[in-house]
Protein backbone atom coordinates (compact mmCIF):
# COMPACT_ATOMS: atom_id res chain seq x y z
CA UNK A 1 0.00 0.00 0.00
CA UNK A 2 2.85 2.34 0.82
CA UNK A 3 4.43 1.55 -2.54
CA UNK A 4 1.23 2.53 -4.34
CA UNK A 5 0.91 5.81 -2.40
CA UNK A 6 4.57 6.63 -2.91
CA UNK A 7 4.29 5.90 -6.63
CA UNK A 8 1.19 8.09 -6.94
CA UNK A 9 2.89 10.86 -5.00
CA UNK A 10 6.01 10.70 -7.20
CA UNK A 11 3.90 10.66 -10.38
CA UNK A 12 1.83 13.61 -9.09
CA UNK A 13 4.92 15.65 -8.21
CA UNK A 14 6.60 14.85 -11.52
CA UNK A 15 3.45 15.84 -13.48
CA UNK A 16 3.24 19.05 -11.45
CA UNK A 17 6.87 19.91 -12.33
CA UNK A 18 6.39 19.02 -15.99
CA UNK A 19 3.33 21.30 -16.18
CA UNK A 20 5.58 24.34 -15.61
CA UNK A 21 7.60 23.53 -18.73
CA UNK A 22 4.64 22.92 -21.03
CA UNK A 23 3.33 25.64 -23.31
CA UNK A 24 0.34 27.49 -21.95
CA UNK A 25 -2.45 27.48 -24.53
CA UNK A 26 -4.11 30.50 -22.99
CA UNK A 27 -1.02 32.64 -23.57
CA UNK A 28 -0.93 31.56 -27.23
CA UNK A 29 -4.63 32.28 -27.59
CA UNK A 30 -4.22 35.69 -25.96
CA UNK A 31 -1.35 36.58 -28.31
CA UNK A 32 -3.36 35.55 -31.36
CA UNK A 33 -6.33 37.61 -30.18
CA UNK A 34 -4.08 40.63 -29.58
CA UNK A 35 -2.54 40.26 -33.04
CA UNK A 36 -5.98 40.01 -34.64
CA UNK A 37 -7.13 43.09 -32.75
CA UNK A 38 -4.09 45.09 -33.87
CA UNK A 39 -4.56 44.10 -37.51
CA UNK A 40 -8.23 45.09 -37.27
CA UNK A 41 -7.28 48.50 -35.87
CA UNK A 42 -4.70 48.99 -38.65
CA UNK A 43 -7.26 48.09 -41.31
CA UNK A 44 -9.75 50.51 -39.80
CA UNK A 45 -7.11 53.28 -39.78
CA UNK A 46 -6.29 52.67 -43.45
CA UNK A 47 -9.97 52.69 -44.40
CA UNK A 48 -10.58 55.92 -42.48
CA UNK A 49 -7.70 57.58 -44.32
CA UNK A 50 -9.05 56.40 -47.67
CA UNK A 51 -12.49 57.74 -46.78
CA UNK A 52 -10.99 61.13 -45.90
CA UNK A 53 -9.17 61.27 -49.24
CA UNK A 54 -12.35 60.38 -51.12
CA UNK A 55 -14.35 62.98 -49.20
CA UNK A 56 -11.74 65.63 -50.04
CA UNK A 57 -11.84 64.65 -53.70
CA UNK A 58 -15.62 64.81 -53.76
CA UNK A 59 -15.57 68.15 -51.99
CA UNK A 60 -13.05 69.57 -54.46
CA UNK A 61 -15.12 68.24 -57.38
CA UNK A 62 -18.19 69.91 -55.92
CA UNK A 63 -16.24 73.15 -55.56
CA UNK A 64 -15.02 72.80 -59.17
CA UNK A 65 -18.58 72.21 -60.40
CA UNK A 66 -19.80 75.26 -58.51
CA UNK A 67 -16.90 77.30 -59.85
CA UNK A 68 -17.52 76.19 -63.44
CA UNK A 69 -21.22 77.00 -63.10
CA UNK A 70 -20.37 80.49 -61.82
CA UNK A 71 -17.77 80.93 -64.56
CA UNK A 72 -20.29 79.95 -67.24
CA UNK A 73 -22.77 82.43 -65.84
CA UNK A 74 -20.17 85.19 -65.86
CA UNK A 75 -19.23 84.31 -69.46
CA UNK A 76 -22.85 84.58 -70.46
CA UNK A 77 -23.13 87.93 -68.71
CA UNK A 78 -19.93 89.44 -70.11
CA UNK A 79 -20.17 87.79 -73.48
CA UNK A 80 -16.46 86.93 -73.57
CA UNK A 81 -14.66 83.91 -72.35
CA UNK A 82 -11.25 84.12 -70.73
CA UNK A 83 -9.70 80.76 -70.00
CA UNK A 84 -7.21 80.70 -67.19
CA UNK A 85 -5.54 77.73 -65.53
CA UNK A 86 -7.60 75.99 -62.88
CA UNK A 87 -4.99 76.63 -60.20
CA UNK A 88 -5.13 80.38 -60.87
CA UNK A 89 -8.90 80.31 -60.65
CA UNK A 90 -8.68 78.37 -57.41
CA UNK A 91 -6.22 80.89 -55.93
CA UNK A 92 -8.50 83.76 -56.90
CA UNK A 93 -11.53 81.97 -55.52
CA UNK A 94 -9.81 81.24 -52.21
CA UNK A 95 -8.66 84.86 -51.98
CA UNK A 96 -12.22 86.05 -52.56
CA UNK A 97 -13.34 83.74 -49.75
CA UNK A 98 -10.97 85.54 -47.39
CA UNK A 99 -8.03 83.16 -47.17
CA UNK A 100 -4.61 84.70 -46.67
CA UNK A 101 -1.67 83.82 -48.99
CA UNK A 102 -0.14 81.40 -46.48
CA UNK A 103 -3.38 79.38 -46.23
CA UNK A 104 -3.78 79.44 -50.01
CA UNK A 105 -0.19 78.20 -50.33
CA UNK A 106 -0.98 75.25 -48.07
CA UNK A 107 -4.15 74.34 -49.94
CA UNK A 108 -2.82 74.69 -53.49
CA UNK A 109 0.83 73.72 -53.08
CA UNK A 110 2.05 76.84 -54.85
CA UNK A 111 4.83 78.99 -53.46
CA UNK A 112 3.66 81.97 -51.42
CA UNK A 113 5.31 84.40 -53.87
CA UNK A 114 3.35 82.87 -56.76
CA UNK A 115 0.13 83.20 -54.77
CA UNK A 116 0.90 86.87 -54.07
CA UNK A 117 1.59 87.51 -57.77
CA UNK A 118 -1.73 85.95 -58.78
CA UNK A 119 -3.56 87.97 -56.14
CA UNK A 120 -1.78 91.15 -57.31
CA UNK A 121 -2.81 90.46 -60.92
CA UNK A 122 -6.38 89.94 -59.75
CA UNK A 123 -6.41 93.22 -57.85
CA UNK A 124 -4.96 95.06 -60.89
CA UNK A 125 -7.57 93.35 -63.15
CA UNK A 126 -4.83 91.88 -65.28
CA UNK A 127 -5.46 88.77 -67.30
CA UNK A 128 -3.32 85.77 -66.52
CA UNK A 129 -0.86 85.21 -69.34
Amino acid sequence: MIYVLTTLLVIGISLFIISFFMSNRFIDLEQELEQLSMSQIQNQYVLNNKIKVLEEELLSETMDINFHTKQEQSVKETGSEHKEPAIVAKVKSLHQQGYNPKEIEQQTGLAEDDVKIIIQQKSDNQLFA
